[in-house]
């Protein structure tokens, strides 16, 4: 079985990919998702992130996820802090999803793949990108941020170029390309 990367920049539409993906059958794992989990539900993260970060990092159990984003977004050493204390945890608990898994190929969707380190043990990497402009429109609306607070994050990660290069499939995803046409093409060739 294949294990397969879906990244891209924030707002690229990762998610909405995935989605596609997810209908044609193919497992998906939200690395985001999976990391939030972890951060909520593992004793020793949870004791990390309060050691590291205070009490405010958790309300009655719950990651306080507003608290730690303007510590981290804005400071790329507590950032790194944090995501020492996740990545580990995540990656490991990413490849263990992937082994139970029963089907051609899986999907595991991150944002951080290059950034992380997470990228080892991926057989195909797929990349998603848009233009800038467009990505900071739909952040902005879907996180009800300010465009600042966007390009912060944004700061935060490998260049789009970069990234899209390092990638064995790019899907562009800028609301003019037919979006199902670029997964299914590339899905033919993983079924291949």
């Amino acid at each position: 079985m294949l294990l397969v990367g879906l990244t891209g920049g924030i707002g690229s539409g990762k998610s909405v990919v995935a989605k596609i993906f997810r209908t044609l059958g193919i497992p998906v794992l939200d690395a985001d998702k999976l990391a939030r989990s972890i951060m909520e539900e593992d004793t020793i993260v949870q004791r990390d992130i309060i050691k590291t970060f205070g009490e405010e990092s958790y309300i009655d159990g719950k990651l306080n996820r507003g608290f730690l984003a303007k510590i981290v977004f804005k400071n790329p050493y507590q950032l790194q802090i944090l995501n020492n204390i996740t990545h580990p945890r995540t990656i490991a608990a990413g490849f263990e999803w992937a082994k139970k898994q029963n089907a051609p190929y899986v999907v595991k969707e991150a944002a951080l793949f290059f950034e992380s380190g997470s990228a080892e043990g991926i057989d195909k990497m797929i990349g998603v990108t848009a233009p800038k402009a467009l990505r900071i429109q739909r952040v902005m609306k879907r996180d009800n941020i300010d465009r600042e607070d966007v390009l912060e994050r944004m700061s935060r990660q490998i260049d789009d170029s970069i990234k899209m290069r390092l990638c064995d499939w790019v899907i562009v995803n800028d609301e003019q390309e037919p979006l199902l046409a670029q997964v299914l093409a590339i899905h033919e060739k993983l079924l291949g």
